[in-house]
């Protein structure tokens, strides 16, 4: 008998910050890319029902993954990590944007795919969010609006 050994992951947490050891993968050669951070949302629920009426009891968390997040130390620094320490925080703002949708939906009897809707709309746009971070900040080049972004979710983060 085998078990498959599960993936090391690290929960989100407001004090929870990144150090480029938390990066165990190794650099794709010849990239021009600085790093990467493999974050993501995961969930897990059960579901009671009572008088056609179905109630949730959830959990939506934000992990980043160590094993297959990256950086070349010949070229990173602190900025680059506060960029990276960025990409894990706008996924725990989309894991409560999650969270908002789960508190404010009637599931029906089809509460498996409509989590799984929620969850696919999500990790979409949570994509598409970090592609205007990452183009906005042009990967943490543009020292102004790093700054910039680092503050709209850091507030955002607060609320």
């Amino acid at each position: 008998m085998s078990f498959a050994q599960e993936e090391e992951a690290i929960l989100w947490h407001p004090k929870q910050r990144l150090s480029w050891s938390n990066f165990k993968a190794e650099p794709i050669e010849g990239s021009k890319v600085a790093a990467t951070t493999a974050s993501g949302l995961s969930y897990q629920f059960s579901t009671t029902e009572e008088d056609g009426k179905y109630e949730l009891d959830y959990t939506v968390s934000t992990f980043f993954y160590p094993d297959r997040s990256w950086y070349q130390p010949k070229i990173c620094d602190e900025v680059i990590l506060s960029h990276e320490q960025l990409h894990f925080d706008i996924s725990e703002l989309f894991a409560r944007k999650m969270r908002k949708i789960m508190d404010n939906t009637t599931f029906t009897k089809n509460v498996k795919a409509e989590v799984k809707t929620i969850y696919r709309k999500i990790n979409k746009e949570l994509a598409e969010f970090q592609q205007v971070y990452d183009n906005e900040t042009n990967y943490s080049r543009n020292t102004e609006q790093q700054l910039t972004w680092n503050q709209k979710i850091n507030d955002a983060l607060r609320n």
